[in-house]
């Protein structure tokens, strides 16, 4: 009686030894698992800088007393709060020639600051989506790797006509880790997916937090136009950068 040759178990050996349907499920699965840990370190490092860069444009705004001051301080931040003090220095000076209308001001101030701050949400989340579809798909695309092993592996038997348990044991393990990399792809991916959202939440939150803060200056810039022109002065809006009046004009 002659001893059957062991069989090695190790996970490359069965990749190996897989058949081609069941080997390119692995590759797919192992380049989903690549492609997450890629997106989770990279959308780290970026949501790290945009929380500090809005952290320190944060900061500036709640020092800043006018809306120029505003602008000038925010100038060398690279995050939304630039973009946001602009678009507010932009409408106001658009509507320069619409006197007595303040409240109209704030209202399209508002308007787009909203489409901006939008749109940066979206440029958040930008990549993440994928990691859900990792998520979702690929405990399926890893079970259709095991069934069809384990189908091609039963068609083995039949035709050999062998019922030994060690003739499928190996066909059955070599399926059956198609479906463990799949759980070991769509975990990671869902985890990852969850922390990335909360991280991008609360950089949208400091966004709204910097809409807030650019409103109150538009706001107070307002309040002092209506002090003044109440005061016998007349002041165009954003004529001037250091808010200075010119009275009897």
């Amino acid at each position: 009686m002659t001893d059957l040759a062991p069989i090695s178990f190790s996970p490359w050996d069965m990749f190996l030894n897989a058949g081609p349907v069941v080997r390119c499920v692995m590759i797919l699965l192992a380049a989903a698992s690549l492609l997450t840990w890629t997106i989770f370190i990279a959308k780290s490092v970026e949501l790290l800088r945009v929380r500090l860069k809005l952290q320190k444009a944060e900061k500036a705004l709640e020092e800043a007393n006018t809306l120029d001051l505003g602008e000038e301080w925010t100038r060398g931040n690279s995050s939304i709060a630039h973009t946001l003090v602009m678009a507010a220095e932009t409408e106001r000076k658009r509507s320069a020639d619409i006197p007595d209308d303040s409240e109209g001001l704030k209202e399209r101030i508002v308007l787009h600051l909203e489409r901006l701050e939008a749109a940066e949400g979206r440029r958040l989340l930008r990549g993440t989506g994928v990691l859900a579809t990792i998520g979702a798909t690929s405990p399926f695309i890893g079970l259709f790797g095991t069934v069809w092993g384990i189908m091609t592996s039963f068609t083995g038997i039949a035709a050999s006509k062998a019922t030994s348990l060690a003739v499928v044991a190996p066909g059955i393990a070599e399926a059956l880790l198609a479906t463990a990399l799949g759980l070991v792809a769509a975990i990671p991916a869902v985890v990852i997916y969850n922390h990335l959202a909360r991280q991008t939440a609360s950089c949208r939150a400091q966004v709204a937090d910097l809409t807030a803060l650019v409103m109150r200056l538009v706001s107070r810039d307002l309040g002092r136009m209506q002090a003044l022109t109440a005061s016998g002065q007349v002041v165009r809006l954003g004529a001037s950068r250091d808010s200075r009046s010119v009275a009897g004009e």
